[in-house]
């Protein structure tokens, strides 16, 4: 972070900032949470789910959302009770099998897309698509305990028929999707060709799932089609900007960070590893996270920086940043993790909530971003650190959380949106993730205090969570676990990787291991007997991993300079572009026998189509 250390005017910002912080954050400690408590507060958690639940039901089905101070509703998406199916696998966790069983029947009999409405692409897949494959997988499967005997497969339907009706998003040069479709029409001619980094790559573990199921990979394809554009045009310090043009590949914002407009880009990319057993998500991951830790990580916050330069444009924090301790608890890197979540923490205690900025050069809230729209972010690194070290300070954040919910969010018909967190003044709006997520995170936190009996902690299978807090299991069906390749299949002619490794600047000895230990003590999900130096002896065409090549050897992902433009380029001038790349493996424990200056030959053959363009895929993802 040359541009960070050459500046010292920043550099006495953050001396400042950490003198400061540590009593900041001190004080942010609370008394410890006995045992009988624990189990009141998750009783109070559930009572809250129903207080907004029922209202919603009550003023607002089937809009969109609830109006929770008005007693009302509002369509704000599609116009598709978005809240109750938002709130499907919520209800299958607390057990209510009444609830669950009406509404998978109303939606099932009742729910239809055909409809003229523009939709957010990102906010549909993670919101829609996914809460109806959640409570697809736990209505039609006996081992969930929450198996509908009428039930057959009418939310499946439904969420393939969805997807097919965002496809039309993903018909780009780049392969990354536009950000909003017309579920009727396809994407309309005057629609913005800039999309963020989150919107384009936050989409694999939904579409992903929907392949498995379907037993189409059209689905799976797009949305890993996206992912690889966006990683191909990520800056020579492994960055990605926030905002991308999907015609030209061109970054209009390049401000890097773990937040707003980036943030479940990385999610995404370590729990499509964990869900699908694909390979090639974790290497990327694994590269994007020591980019990230290396440039954005000024212990315990973050900042945004300049994806080109690494240098500092936005001393921030954003409440969206706070689901990333709870990632480095799935990535197995925890010490980060708790004194993140303690800064994090450290603010909820000063306001009451997180406002959407808090500016870090004078620990304040940043003008223009003072509200709390009922975020879960912070209830969800709360939960999984809890689990990870059963530490019982976060139970105490969680009680804190809880009573600035019922304090100041409560109102008539459920929890209103905090416009100002310094004054706690009301908004009328309840978004469908507080059921979806807010209150599911706080519940899981006290339930698994208590003594767990729920589906997560005691059901049949790991379950990943989306984005949107949807429960995804691991099944066999879903969960290839075994693959060391892509999902279409990576095939390496065994007779030229001696030839290609040799004449690229890696060793032709040099491997990338993995040990089983990405997911730690949290879930062991991960059989130990994945390794990515797996090798054979049979020549010809084998499904596996090409030995001693680069992750852009072996999957095609390039990196692809933002200042140029292909077509200009010959084919071999294209093949001899130079990427910087980082060699420390911060998931598990990796090894590696070359430096970052071995790591770099990154060729774009693969990337690009025959007419010389950036590689494009006709079949869409959100």
């Amino acid at each position: 972070m040359e541009a960070l250390k050459s500046s010292l005017p920043i550099l006495s910002f953050f001396l400042l900032l950490s003198l400061h912080s540590d009593s900041f954050i001190r004080a942010a400690l609370a008394d410890g949470v006995t045992p009988a408590e624990a189990k009141q507060l998750r009783d109070e958690v559930r009572e809250m789910f129903y207080h907004a639940f029922n209202g919603y039901m009550d003023h607002a089905f089937p809009l969109d959302e609830l109006r929770p101070h008005s007693c009302a509703g509002e369509d704000s998406l599609g116009g598709y009770a978005l809240t109750l199916i938002d709130s499907l696998d919520t209800l299958a966790l607390l057990g209510d099998r009444e609830h669950f069983a009406a509404s998978v029947e109303w939606i099932g009999k009742t729910l239809q897309f055909d409809i003229n409405k523009t939709v957010s692409v990102f906010e549909t897949t993670i919101r829609v698509l996914g809460g109806l494959l959640s409570a697809h997988l736990i209505a039609s499967d006996y081992s969930t305990g929450m198996k509908i005997p009428t039930y057959d497969n009418q939310l499946l339907t439904l969420a393939e028929d969805l997807a097919r009706r965002l496809l039309p998003a993903f018909d780009t040069p780049s392969g990354i999707p536009f950000g909003s479709v017309n579920l009727m029409h396809g994407v309309d001619e005057h629609e913005s060709k800039i999309t963020s980094t989150a919107g384009g790559g936050t989409l694999t573990l939904e579409f992903g799932v929907l392949s498995r199921l379907t037993k189409d990979p059209i689905f799976e394809q797009v949305t890993k089609n996206a992912v690889r554009g966006l990683w191909a045009r990520r800056s020579r310090l492994n960055l990605v900007g926030a905002h991308i043009n999907v015609f030209t590949g061109e970054w209009t914002q390049k401000d890097a960070g773990i937040g707003t407009s980036i943030d479940s880009f990385y999610e995404y990319l370590l729990k499509a590893y964990l869900l699908f057993g694909d390979e090639e998500y974790l290497f990327i991951f694994q590269e994007a996270y020591a980019a990230a830790m290396h440039h954005l990580y000024n212990d315990p916050w973050y900042v945004e920086v300049n994806m080109d330069s690494a240098a500092v444009v936005w001393p921030l924090f954003n409440s969206l940043q706070a689901f990333w301790p709870g990632l480095q608890v799935l990535a197995g890197d925890i010490d980060p993790a708790i004194r993140t979540h303690t800064a994090f923490f450290s603010v909820w205690k000063r306001y009451g909530f997180t406002p959407e900025g808090f500016n870090l050069a004078t620990l304040s809230v940043q003008h223009g971003q003072r509200s709390y729209p009922l975020r879960p972010e912070l209830m969800e690194s709360t939960y999984w650190l809890y689990k990870a070290t059963r530490d019982p300070k976060y139970l105490d954040a969680g009680r804190d959380m809880i009573a600035s919910l019922q304090h100041s969010a409560r109102c008539p018909c459920g929890y209103c949106h905090i416009s100002d967190v310094e004054f706690h003044k009301q908004e009328d709006h309840m978004e469908s993730f507080f059921l979806a997520e807010t209150v599911k995170y706080l519940w899981l936190l006290f339930d698994l205090a208590v003594g767990p009996d729920n589906l997560v902690e005691n059901g049949p299978y790991m379950y990943i969570f989306s984005t949107e807090g949807h429960l995804l299991p691991a099944t066999p069906e879903i969960a290839l676990v075994q693959e060391h390749c892509s999902y279409f299949g990576a095939y390496c002619n065994t007779g030229n990787i001696r030839n290609e490794s040799q004449a690229s600047d890696v060793p032709s000895n040099s491997q990338e291991t993995y040990d089983g230990s990405l997911y730690g003590r949290v879930r062991n999900g991960i059989p130990s007997d994945s390794s990515l130096s797996d090798s054979t002896s049979i020549s010809g065409l084998i499904k596996g991993v090409c030995q001693g090549l680069t992750h852009g050897q072996k999957f095609g992902i390039s990196y692809v300079s933002s200042s140029r433009k292909a077509p200009e380029k010959s084919r071999n001038q294209r093949q001899s572009n130079v990427a910087e790349s980082q060699s420390v493996m911060i998931v598990g424990s990796q090894t590696s026998d070359y430096s970052s200056s071995d790591n770099k030959n990154y060729h774009e053959k693969s990337l690009e189509s025959s007419d010389g363009r950036p590689g494009r895929n006709t079949r869409q993802k959100s």
